[in-house]
């Protein structure tokens, strides 16, 4: 389980194959892996849609050469646990197990269809930044925007 963890930061990446945002996302994601990765963080990819099956995992994983650990979230023990809504959406827990923060990964959405040349604001960077300098993030809150995560009826 992605909690029981030696790590100094846990990171939950909640994204589906077919969401455009988060798609869109993965080079982002990519660099915060390769940058905070030595520094003593995790990354889990959290699929929590129950109609993707294995193969289109494993396949979206190949075809974005998506790097960290993967977690299928059929049943949404995950999402519940911590609120998420939409993918993409982070959270982040500290070195012992406490959620310090869940939302966006920057500002670059500010709605569905309205995108930022560049992000302004790069949340999820500076509190795993703070996480694992050992300091409280400025933040432990925002509205990640991306497409809803369907429920489990």
């Amino acid at each position: 389980a992605p909690f029981e963890s030696d790590a100094q930061a846990t990171v939950l990446l909640f994204i589906q194959t077919d969401c455009p945002i988060s798609n869109r996302y993965i080079p982002t994601i990519t660099q915060l892996h390769d940058r905070f990765t030595p520094q003593g963080a995790t990354f889990w990819h959290v699929y929590p849609d129950r109609n993707e099956a294995p193969d289109a995992i494993r396949r979206h994983r190949r075809e974005y050469n998506l790097k960290g650990q993967v977690a299928r979230d059929i049943n949404h023990t995950l999402v519940k646990r911590v609120g998420a809504t939409v993918t993409p959406e982070a959270v982040v827990f500290g070195p012992r197990g406490n959620i310090v923060y869940r939302g966006r990964i920057d500002d670059r959405y500010t709605a569905l269809d309205q995108v930022r040349p560049q992000a302004t604001r790069h949340d999820l960077a500076d509190v795993l930044e703070a996480t694992l300098a050992g300091r409280t993030p400025d933040t432990s809150d925002t509205r990640a925007i991306g497409c809803f995560i369907a429920d489990l009826q």
